[in-house]
């Protein structure tokens, strides 16, 4: 945890003269089911939370960490596309794509609680111990009270002026927001207080083209440990789980290439 947070705040002092860019080591891989349609990804204690989508395919499954095996679950109803999740006051929170619902569950066995509309699309979420986060497929970002599930702020997140949409699985990660940028193997981290971009993590490359299969989709999901400060990150239909540490690199900015891929 000391190391990322010396990267991060090498971070902050690099943004008056650019932003820094990082790429990656591995350090750890896990194995994952195939059939795991990635939206979201959150570790809780033991236990390894995600979230998966696609119309009649979308679950709440949690995991035991150490193992991987599968704890519990709760399959969405079929009209429903699932999409990014968080664990928050003994509750799990998973959005849903067109939906415009966000469903509650009991931390405890997965049973749900209730449900709750939310305007507009719902793509990644995550929390800061106070309010719920999440972004709706633009350059926004929604802060919302869990009490009275009104949203309160919303944030714009821009790159050198310019907004940055696309804002997919979300993470809450030493006071600023970790986002996948839908379709490109870039995850940006977000300054909360006033949307900017200040730092970019390069994945190109993280899932080798021999383990890619018809069906293997983008990168997508992003989990740190409270424990140990560790980052995990996967994809859509990945057959691992990435332990990841930031390697700085040149202070250039570049913007990621979009794939074509399909949500």
């Amino acid at each position: 945890m000391l190391r990322l947070l010396l990267l991060l705040f090498a971070s902050l002092a690099l943004t008056a003269h650019g932003q820094q860019q990082y790429g990656y080591k591995v350090l750890e891989t896990k194995p994952q089911s195939r059939q795991n349609f990635v939206q979201g990804l959150e570790i809780v204690g033991d236990y390894l939370y995600v979230g998966t989508g696609n119309y009649g395919q979308s679950h709440l499954l949690r995991y035991r960490l150490a193992d991987g095996a599968l704890d519990s679950g709760r399959r969405l109803n079929p009209n429903m596309f699932g999409e990014g999740i968080t664990v928050f006051d003994g509750k799990v929170y998973q959005l849903t794509w067109q939906n415009r619902m966000a469903l509650v569950y009991k931390e405890e066995d997965l049973s749900p609680l209730e449900w709750f509309a939310i305007p507009g699309e719902g793509w990644g979420i995550t929390h800061n111990k106070d309010r719920l986060i999440y972004s709706d497929g633009s350059h926004l970002l929604h802060f919302l009270d869990p009490k009275t599930k009104t949203i309160e702020r919303s944030l714009a997140v821009t790159e050198n002026g310019q907004p940055v949409i696309r804002l997919n699985e979300l993470e809450w990660v030493e006071g600023n927001i970790w986002a996948n940028v839908w379709a490109t193997d870039r995850i940006v981290i977000i300054d909360p207080n006033n949307g900017e971009v200040i730092a970019s993590i390069n994945l190109s490359g993280l899932l080798p083209l021999e383990a890619r299969q018809p069906g293997t989709d983008v990168l997508n999901g992003i989990a740190r440990n409270p424990a140990n400060g560790d980052i995990w990150v996967t994809g859509k239909r990945w057959p691992y789980l990435y332990r990841i540490e930031l390697v700085p690199l040149e202070t250039t900015i570049q913007q990621a290439q979009p794939a074509a891929e399909s949500r």
